[in-house]
């Protein structure tokens, strides 16, 4: 049993912290800094820790080392990060208490660190504990633990364990604090940027799932109208023609949406990388494809459109089915944003060292302080008669995403109210060394 003059749990203040480190030996001293530059320079969780595990092992006990945050407003504590010298780990990343009841809640209160020294009279104390239970299966005897403190907020706590008991004194948890307030900024920061690299990735795979389900139902909902339209069914009066026209056409929207946000989340999770071929015939195998689809869309609008491409123009070094995706966007931008009756252009051609492709259409262009709007993730120019028209900012980013995977460079050029002209260049060969691989890149839009 735990007497006063030997408790199992000891709460510790630390007050007056320059006083306390005057009495740490040089290698604490230099450890610690050691431990402040590796913080500030950290990028993730996992570096930070695995750091602190090395560098303060030999002059603090430590086989066991975790942290855990709070979460659900403060009201859970959950484990995030958890490395030993042993296994098996019993008390994973992801086990999670409420902090109401637990011991954790004095050392959130005060702001205290906790010594427990002796974990199996401290299990028999605290029969309730389910992670205390946990840890003295590992063969944990001692332990202490620390705030996490940002900004005057607890954010979570700095557990460090010893398979020893009464393995920590005062001194002992000075070094403890004084790591735990290093380590707090470093460890909020690089947690948020991890929670919201899973959150993203996580709204990814539904926006993936979402549109893959939704696609096979509105293409089959256009097949149905065009077989009503085309009278396979019997005749059709005219008024009810006009409003399976009206379905058909807002179906085919919804798939041009859904074909944008499968191709941002394949994108996103790097499943659409550009796979390069040699020679490929751009004409044949890019436009003419894409011209068969959108060219009715242009004759709906009474858009003027012409294509200048060489008969004979050199096969060029892509990935036919990515630029294909290009060209779909950028034509079917031109469609949306031309003048009806105006002119639209698709020009293509090979020099000797890019392969240049451009649309430009009349139309109401946009501002040139607007221009660094464009090729962002979600983001729409402001100007109102562009507005007018539904999108959705995935397309143009979809479209500067593939051309970056062919190493090129992408940019937009106005004269506001009179016309808009996007242009692309990938260099030719991008294999000079005749091998063929996939490729990659990345960077900002270029302004030609």
């Amino acid at each position: 049993m735990s007497t006063p003059e030997n408790p199992t749990v000891r709460f510790v203040e630390i007050q007056e912290a320059e006083a306390w480190r005057e009495d740490l030996a040089p290698q604490e001293r230099k450890i610690l800094e050691a431990v402040n530059q590796k913080v500030a320079a950290s990028q993730t969780l996992d570096e930070v820790l695995n750091f602190v595990f090395e560098a303060t092992k030999d002059i603090c006990p430590c086989d066991r080392l975790s942290a855990a945050f709070l979460e659900e407003d403060g009201k859970r504590v959950v484990s995030r990060w958890t490395r030993a010298l042993y296994e098996p780990v019993l008390l994973r990343d992801g086990f999670h208490q409420d902090l109401e009841g637990s011991s954790l809640r004095q050392v959130f209160d005060s702001g205290q660190a906790r010594i427990i020294a002796d974990l199996e009279q401290y299990v028999r104390e605290h029969p309730g504990s389910a992670s205390s239970k946990l840890i003295l299966r590992e063969g944990i005897r001692s332990s202490m633990t620390c705030p996490l403190v940002v900004e005057g907020r607890r954010v979570g706590f700095l557990f460090r364990s010893s398979r020893k008991p009464n393995a920590y004194n005062d001194h002992l948890v000075r070094i403890h604090y004084a790591m735990a307030e290093r380590l707090s900024q470093a460890v909020e920061k690089t947690r948020r940027i991890e929670q919201l690299a899973a959150a993203n990735q996580a709204y990814m795979e539904v926006l993936s799932f979402v549109t893959h389900e939704l696609k096979s139902p509105l293409a089959s909902l256009v097949m149905d109208g065009r077989v009503l339209l085309g009278g396979y069914l019997g005749s059709i009066e005219p008024r009810h023609q006009e409003k399976i026209q009206n379905m058909i056409r807002k179906a085919e929207y919804l798939l041009s949406l859904i074909a944008e946000y499968l191709n941002l989340a394949q994108i996103e999770q790097g499943e659409l990388r550009a796979r390069i071929r040699r020679g490929v015939r751009f004409a044949e195998e890019v436009s003419r494809p894409i011209l068969s689809i959108l060219l009715p869309q242009f004759e709906a609008r009474n858009i003027a459109f012409s294509t200048e491409i060489p008969e004979d123009m050199p096969g060029v070094d892509c990935d036919p089915s990515l630029m294909r995706v290009v060209l779909t966007n950028l034509l079917s931008n031109a469609v949306k944003y031309a003048n009806r009756g105006g002119k639209t252009q698709l020009q293509a051609r090979k020099t000797e060292d890019a392969l240049e492709v451009s649309v430009w259409n009349e139309g109401p262009g946009f501002d040139e302080a607007e221009r660094p709007l464009l090729f962002r993730k979600f983001s729409r120019l402001r100007t109102p008669e562009l507005l007018r028209e539904k999108g959705t900012g995935v397309g143009l980013y979809n479209v500067w995403r593939i051309v970056q995977q062919h190493g090129g460079r992408i940019w937009a050029e106005s004269e506001k109210g009179k016309w808009a002209r996007f242009s692309l260049r990938i260099p030719q060969p991008l294999f000079p060394n005749g091998e063929q691989t996939e490729k990659g890149g990345e960077g900002p839009a270029e302004s030609p």
